[in-house]
């Protein structure tokens, strides 16, 4: 049966789109993210479905879209520069098969990167794009708050849809995408116009952002539980009562304690010393050979460079660790082949200092350009451009958590984050394109006493 509902709706989503040729990007977005050909057990996981709904998304828009107002970013030119950088490193990879294996779907996600924003001709196209993003994910965030609350979960243990560490349906990086699409789907709550502010919309909202919060504690993933920190930091620069919100939050935590599984509470003790954590220590051993090793190899090794690493980690003992006896004492041990878990040090080692450099560049001038338009609009006074700020003030709020979550998750090249750069280039590009073809600015109050 889940068979055939995937099938029927993806044939569904895929006919309408050759009457509205938009609809395939949407399409492609919902398959990137949900990844349907996985879930499923025999209809469509044979079948090529991404590739086809990717080629098709191209076509129509080469087609038939109205190309009139598209415009060029810069960030999409350091898209092109990250991608036409990672091909070099990539044919001389370290580990040329298994650098073919991961480039097999970067280049995916970095073409869609730079494609995207040419799509996003109008208003109604971004808040669909913002949309189908909160949507995808949500099936998934859904589907582990659920567990969680039945009192499911565990480290390693909370199966997401799929029983495997793919896309986001691996627990840190699940965890960090759902903190990080809060401020989104509060966004959609107040200005979404597809599905009209009421309270069915507003009890939708409030449900799945408990459901985002609640997935770090039924994976039991420390970064989650950073991001959340992080997030509720932004949060005060959009309240208009910041000690009554800091107030709340602080009484909010406080009575959320006595309901957390002890098994959560204890892994987040660990947090405070890295020494006495296998998975935390090995991480800082490998970090430190990574910067070693870009220091010989100032270019990186390709993809999956991390494979070559061998580590020696002192730990200490300590009261939690899932994966030694409660009463380890202070080991030696060596490992080998461990992965990055810092999309930072994922990007030095892969991609050297010119490929780090780049990426942050790309990250930089997101939350730049993301500022500016907030403050460009924050106090207009026109009915239609009132989206615009708090929808750049989400977006940048969601690129800061998903940065801080990527100190500790290995997901430089995760598609759902760049889909996230691709919506701030559209807005980017829909706002300077509506100004110079209108004349129009920002109409914002005057101040007292200033000449007109």
């Amino acid at each position: 049966m889940r068979d055939i509902a995937f099938v029927a709706f993806l044939f569904a989503f895929i006919g309408v789109g050759v009457r509205k040729p938009f609809l395939f990007v949407l399409c492609f977005c919902y398959i990137d993210i949900v990844a349907p050909q996985r879930l499923s057990y025999f209809l469509i996981n044979s079948i090529p479905i991404s590739l086809i709904v990717f080629g098709l998304a191209i076509l129509g828009w080469l087609a038939a879209d109205d190309k009139r107002d598209t415009r060029w970013s810069g960030r999409q030119m350091l898209l092109l520069l990250l991608l036409a950088y990672c091909g070099m490193t990539t044919m001389s990879a370290d580990f040329p098969v298994e650098a073919q294996d991961k480039w097999s779907w970067v280049w995916k996600a970095l073409v869609w990167a730079i494609f995207l924003p040419l799509t996003l001709r109008t208003k109604l196209r971004i808040e669909s794009l913002a949309l189908i993003l909160l949507l995808s994910a949500a099936s998934i965030a859904i589907a582990g708050g659920i567990k969680t609350a039945a009192g499911g979960g565990g480290y390693g243990s909370l199966q997401l849809l799929l029983n495997e560490n793919y896309g986001l349906y691996e627990g840190s990086t699940m965890s960090t995408v759902a903190i990080s699409i809060i401020p989104l789907i509060l966004w959609y709550r107040r200005h979404g116009t597809i599905f009209p502010p009421d309270w069915r919309v507003s009890l939708f909202c409030f449900a799945l952002c408990f459901a985002c919060m609640l997935l770090p504690v039924g994976t039991q993933a420390r970064t989650g539980l950073v991001c959340l920190a992080v997030l509720a930091i932004l949060s005060l620069r959009a309240v208009r009562h910041r000690f009554l919100y800091i107030t709340g939050a602080g009484l909010l935590a406080i009575a959320v304690v006595p309901f957390l599984p002890q098994s959560y509470t204890e892994r987040m003790e660990t947090i405070q010393g890295y020494k006495a954590d296998q998975s935390a220590s090995t991480r800082v051993a490998v970090w430190a050979w990574t910067w070693d090793y870009a220091k010989e190899h100032p270019f990186g090794g390709g993809f999956n460079a991390y494979i070559q690493n061998r580590v020696r980690v002192e730990k200490a003992g300590s009261a939690y660790d899932p994966s030694a006896p409660q009463d380890a004492a202070a080991t030696v041990y060596e490992e080998q082949s461990r992965a990055y878990h810092s999309s930072y040090f994922e990007m030095l080692g892969e991609q050297g200092y010119p490929g780090l450099a780049l990426w942050l560049l790309l990250h930089a001038v997101g939350l730049a350009r993301m500022e500016g338009l907030r403050r460009r609009y924050l106090k207009t006074r026109r009915a239609e451009e009132q989206w615009i700020a708090p929808l750049a003030t989400a977006l940048q709020h969601g690129h800061i958590v998903y940065l801080v979550g990527s100190l500790f998750v290995g997901i430089a090249f995760q598609p759902f984050i760049y889909m996230m750069l691709a919506l701030e280039i559209g807005l980017s590009t829909y706002c300077r394109r509506r100004e110079r073809q209108s004349g129009m600015r920002p109409m914002t109050p005057r101040q007292v006493g200033v000449a007109a």
